[in-house]
């Protein structure tokens, strides 16, 4: 997952930007970056870190224009490069640069094709660079010195033809105008919203919807799989479907764990489904342990915390807080390597001993997915005096790894796969575990809206939307995203490091 965000504004952008990526960093904390473009310049910051610490003074000065876009960077392969770190920027044709969210299945394929017919070289390893190189091939098939609207439409519609997988994009074409579009399922999010001014119109493209009402802006609704919305830099407004066969596939994951609890994506508020969460899996305790001896209910902060007090709610047990977070340690989810996690989870969280203290205690968490966080909690929890620790997961049981921009580790690494409940809750140190059934998890999201006849669950069912995820494919995809990969590159990169630190000294 990660953040993307596109303005074309009456006024300066470089600020608006700023702000909205700040909104979007839970979607990336790997590496920020921001395009902007003024009277036939193309104006580029980005680097690793956070926003924060990417964006100091002298970049924002320089960071001109009206129009621009940005980007949050979570890496799907493991470790921080610089060199992936986005907006892309291709010169030919025009001047392009492009900001992606998602995951291609045919990275492989759509690199060879570039080199072999449009002699394109690509540079890194980001299928983001593919997507980008895909467009500008496209566009610079019309021959046109000047384009238009329906030249962009045209070549998203071949984009489309092209890839393969989950993503979401904003692209900026230098004096033309920005774009956002949506692969043909809907699987990664993005929304477009808009404000009047008193100079005119001013238009937002982002990834959630809380980044449109963070900057003034009023939410116009979600992209449509498969859909284009572009923006001239005079700020003329058009949309268009560019798919063949569109089918709504969102990822309900967003509603799990990634979006903010404040965002409304799909037409459902990310906030209400996590409700609906809670109460189905209250209803789930009541059924299947109506004798339970429940003391009272903890969260694991934060996603999990709306579904919590729905759960305690609904079972009339006392709701507590019984971990406090420490703000400055980032998602440990998205932390690569195991040994990492491990490490972070005792800094992450500290126990209240009080709440624990002779009580027993169900913990409440939005999924597991390693186990290694919950299996440390779990112990913090008995460490603090809990009598018994039972655990609940507002997610089903995640056996299959997410092939469409969330890095969830590989199969052999997550702890539900090929393994019972009863299984993973010993393997785990709880009592007793809960898992929310999958039918219930669909209908908490679909409740929201009705329309949305399917979502992407693949995570939990191993069955994958776009229908070409091959085991060939889902053994490349452990092949990079492993434990051991990643520690093996990080061993590599450690290695140039301190190689260019001997040749400068």
């Amino acid at each position: 997952m990660c953040g993307i965000i596109g303005i074309v504004a009456k006024t300066a952008v470089n600020q608006a930007l700023y702000d909205g990526l700040t909104v979007l960093q839970h979607r990336g904390q790997d590496a920020a970056g921001i395009a902007t473009y003024e009277d036939g310049r193309l104006y580029l910051r980005k680097s690793d870190g956070l926003v924060r610490d990417v964006f100091h003074t002298r970049h924002m000065i320089n960071l001109k224009g009206r129009m621009g876009i940005g980007h949050v960077r979570y890496p799907t392969a493991g470790m921080s490069s610089t060199a992936e770190a986005q907006p892309f920027y291709v010169n030919s044709p025009y001047g392009i640069t492009l900001a992606h969210n998602g995951n291609l299945t045919n990275f492989d394929e759509l690199k060879r094709e570039l080199f072999q017919d449009g002699l394109r070289h690509i540079n890194t390893d980001s299928d983001s660079e593919v997507l980008l190189n895909v467009f500008a091939h496209e566009l610079a098939s019309f021959g046109k010195v000047r384009i238009d609207a329906d030249d962009v439409f045209r070549a998203v519609a071949r984009l489309h033809r092209r890839c393969r997988g989950g993503y979401a994009a904003v692209s900026m074409i230098t004096g033309v105008g920005i774009l956002g579009f949506r692969d043909p399922y809907g699987i990664r999010p993005i929304v477009f919203g808009r404000r009047d001014t008193e100079l005119g119109p001013e238009y937002i493209i982002a990834s959630e919807s809380v980044a449109i009402d963070v900057l003034g802006f009023e939410l116009v609704r979600d992209l449509e799989p498969g859909e284009v919305v572009f923006i001239s830099k005079d700020g003329d407004i058009q949309t268009r479907q560019c798919a063949d066969e569109p089918r709504y596939s969102p990822c309900i994951f967003e509603h799990v764990y990634l979006a903010r609890p404040d965002s409304i994506l799909d037409g459902i508020s990310v906030h209400k489904a996590r409700m609906r969460m809670g109460e189905s899996l209250a209803k789930k305790v009541m059924r299947e342990w109506p004798d339970n001896d429940i003391d009272v209910v903890i969260p694991i902060p934060d996603t999990a915390r709306t579904a919590a007090l729905e759960l305690a709610h609904a079972l009339n047990v006392p709701y507590r807080e019984g971990f406090i977070k420490n703000r400055y340690i980032p998602r440990t989810f998205i932390m690569p390597g195991q040994a990492m996690r491990r490490k972070s989870v005792r800094q992450k969280l500290n126990a209240i001993d009080l709440e624990f203290r002779g009580k027993n205690v169900l913990l409440v968490d939005d999924s597991i997915v390693r186990g290694t966080t919950s299996t440390q909690i779990i112990q913090m929890a008995r460490d603090s005096g809990a009598r018994r620790v039972y655990f609940a997961s507002a997610a089903p049981p995640v056996r299959y790894p997410n092939v469409y921009g969330i890095d969830m580790p590989t199969t052999e690494e997550l702890v539900a796969n090929q393994r019972s409940i009863e299984e993973v809750c010993q393997l785990l140190g709880a009592d007793r575990l809960i898992y929310q059934d999958l039918e219930d998890l669909i209908e908490a999201a679909r409740r929201g809206n009705p329309r949305l006849a399917d979502f992407d669950v693949s995570c939990f069912t191993g069955q994958y939307v776009t229908g070409d995820v091959s085991l060939g494919y889902l053994n490349q995809v452990q092949a990079q995203r492993s434990d051991e990969a990643k520690a093996r590159r990080a061993e590599t990169s450690n290695a140039l490091q301190d190689l260019h630190v001997s040749a400068d000294a």
